[in-house]
C-alpha cells in the first residue's frame, strides 16, 4: 500500500480558512480519490493537523474524530475544534462522539490499567481538559445531555488521581457548564411571545373618531438615536442566546449519499432562539408600519415616517443592519407604501439613500460591502461601540441554506465533505463574535417594554387602517376596504 493511502483528501492550493480568532485547520495532503486505511496506536495519525499542510477538503469521518483526540504531544487546532464540532451532529450525536472520544483515550493512555503512567497522564491531562473546556464554552446546549456530563466526568476521574489540580479543574468546568444552561433555560423563558394577530386590530374602523386609546412610539421615545440604542438592545440580546449548532440544526436533513440515520428527531432540533430572534424581525416590521397607519392626521402620519427615517439611519451608524432592514421592510409594505398623500408630507431623501444601500441588487452588494466596513470597524475597535456589527439575519441565514443546499454532506466515496463544513463555520465563527459584544447603551425599561407589547396590526388591520387614512382608489381597493370594515366590526 502506497504511504499516501491514509490521507485524507485536501486541496493543494487555495485561500486558508481563517475566523476572526485568526486560527486555521490544516491537515495533511493526500491524492485525490483515494481510500483512507484504517488509524492505529496513539498520535493523531496520518490526518493530522499540521501547520505547514494545505487545508483539509474531505475525509472519513473516522479519521476526522482521530484527529479531535489529543494525545500528550497533540492538540488539534482551535478552528478545527469549532469547525468538526459543529458539523459532526450532522453525522453522529454529540454523545456517541463524546464517547468515542474518550474511548480512544483510553486505549491510547492506557487510563483503563493500573498503576497509571503518572509522567504521560501528566502530559496529556491538560490537553484532553481543554478539549472539554472548549467543547463546554462553545456549545454547552450539548452537555443538557445527561450522558455528555457523564462521559466528561468519567474521563476525568481516570486522569485525577495523577494530579489533584484536574478535581479542581473539573469543579470549575461544570460550575461554568452550570451558570451557561442556567442562563440559557432563563433566555428561552423570557422569550416574549409575539403574534401578528394584533388584538388591537377592531380599533382601526373608529380611528376618525375620539383617538383609542393606546400610546404611540413618539409618546414613548421621540430621540431616534435613542430607540436606535434600545432596538440594538433587543437585537444583542436575542443574538446572545443563539448558539452555532442551531445554524446547523435549522437545516438537518437526510442526505441519500449518508447510510447513516439522522441525528436529530423534530424534539431535538433546537432553533428556539433563532426562531425567536426572527420572529422579533417580523414583530419589528409590523410595528413601524402600525405606527404608521394608525395617527388619524396625515402631518403625524408624515412625522412618523420622518422619525422612524432618522432612527434607521442612526441603526446603521450603530452597525445594527437587522433593525435597519425591519424598518425599511416595515415602511415599504403596501399599507404603508400606497399613503401617497402622506409621502408627499414626508421629508424622504435620506430614507432612499438608506434603501440603497439596503438594496438586493447583485446579491445585496452594498450591503455586504457597508457590512465588511463594519466588521473592520469592529476588529480595530477599542470600545464595545465600535465592536457592534449586527448582520441582516434573514440574509445569513440564507447564506447559510444556499451553502448546505449547494453542496451534499458526504462525497460519492464516503469521504465527509469538510470543505463545506469549513465555509460553514466560517460564517457561523463570524457570526460568533459579533454575538459576544455586550451593550454598551444603558437600558430604558419603558421603550425595552413598549417594543416587546405594544399592540401590532395584523395584515388586514394594516390594509384597514391605511384604506381609512387615505381612501380607496380603485374599485379592488374599495372592495376589500368594504370586507375588512364588515370583518372588524362583526368582531366587535
Amino acid at each position: 500500500m502506497d504511504w499516501k493511502s491514509g490521507m485524507p483528501q485536501t486541496a493543494c492550493s487555495g485561500t486558508m480558512f481563517t475566523t476572526p480568532s485568526g486560527f486555521s485547520p490544516h491537515l495533511a495532503c493526500a491524492e485525490p480519490g483515494e481510500e483512507e486505511a484504517p488509524q492505529e496506536g496513539p498520535g493523531p495519525g496520518p490526518g493530522a493537523c499540521l501547520s505547514d499542510g494545505p487545508p483539509i477538503t474531505s475525509a472519513s469521518l473516522d479519521t476526522l474524530i482521530q484527529n479531535l483526540v489529543p494525545t500528550a504531544d497533540y492538540y488539534p487546532e482551535k478552528a478545527y475544534v469549532f469547525t468538526f464540532l459543529l458539523s459532526a451532529r450532522l453525522f453522529i450525536p454529540p454523545p456517541e462522539l463524546l464517547a468515542r472520544v474518550c474511548e480512544m483515550c483510553i486505549k491510547q493512555q492506557q487510563l483503563d490499567q493500573s498503576p497509571l503512567d503518572t509522567a504521560k497522564v501528566r502530559k496529556f491531562g491538560p490537553k484532553i481538559l481543554q478539549l472539554l473546556t472548549e467543547w463546554t464554552e462553545t456549545f454547552p446546549s450539548d452537555f443538557r445531555d445527561e450522558k455528555m456530563v457523564g462521559h466528561l466526568k468519567d474521563i476525568i476521574h481516570r486522569i485525577a488521581p495523577c494530579d489533584e489540580a484536574y478535581w479542581k479543574t473539573l469543579n470549575q468546568v461544570l460550575q461554568k457548564l452550570s451558570q451557561r444552561l442556567s442562563l440559557m433555560s432563563q433566555g428561552e423563558e423570557s422569550i416574549v411571545k409575539v403574534s401578528l394577530n394584533a388584538s388591537s386590530d377592531k380599533l382601526v374602523a373608529f380611528k376618525t373618531k375620539p383617538p383609542p386609546i393606546q400610546k404611540d412610539i413618539l409618546s414613548i421615545c421621540n430621540d431616534p438615536y435613542t430607540l436606535a440604542q434600545q432596538l440594538t438592545h433587543v437585537e444583542l440580546e436575542h443574538l446572545s442566546r443563539i448558539g452555532p449548532e442551531e445554524f446547523v440544526q435549522a437545516f438537518v436533513q437526510k442526505d441519500p449519499l449518508d447510510g447513516t440515520q439522522p441525528c436529530f428527531s423534530d424534539q431535538k432540533k433546537k432553533t428556539s432562539n433563532l426562531e425567536a430572534y426572527v420572529r422579533w424581525f417580523n414583530r419589528l416590521c409590523y410595528l413601524v408600519a402600525t405606527e404608521i397607519c394608525m395617527p388619524a392626521k396625515k402631518k403625524q402620519r408624515a412625522q412618523v415616517i420622518e422619525f422612524f427615517i432618522d432612527v434607521a439611519r442612526e441603526c446603521f451608524n450603530i452597525g445594527n443592519f437587522n433593525s435597519l432592514m425591519a424598518i425599511i421592510s416595515g415602511m415599504n409594505m403596501s399599507p404603508v407604501s400606497r399613503l401617497k398623500k402622506t409621502w408627499s408630507k414626508a421629508k424622504t431623501a435620506k430614507f432612499f439613500i438608506l434603501e440603497h444601500q439596503m438594496d438586493p441588487t447583485g446579491n445585496f452588494y452594498n450591503y455586504r460591502t457597508a457590512l465588511r466596513g463594519a466588521a473592520h470597524r469592529s476588529q480595530t475597535a477599542n470600545s464595545n461601540r465600535e465592536r457592534i456589527v449586527i448582520p441582516f439575519f434573514s440574509l445569513l441565514i440564507k447564506d447559510i441554506y444556499f451553502l448546505n443546499e449547494g453542496c451534499a454532506n458526504r462525497l460519492p466515496n464516503g469521504h465527509v465533505n469538510f470543505e463545506k463544513f469549513v465555509e460553514l463555520a466560517r460564517q457561523v465563527g463570524e457570526f460568533m463574535t459579533w454575538k459576544q459584544v455586550e451593550c454598551p447603551f444603558e437600558e430604558d425599561r419603558a421603550i425595552l417594554h413598549y417594543l416587546h407589547t405594544a399592540p401590532i396590526f395584523s395584515e388586514d388591520g394594516l390594509y384597514l387602517a391605511s384604506y381609512e387614512s387615505e381612501s380607496p382608489e380603485n374599485q379592488v381597493e374599495k372592495d376589500r376596504w368594504k370586507a375588512l370594515r364588515s370583518n372588524v366590526l362583526a368582531k366587535t
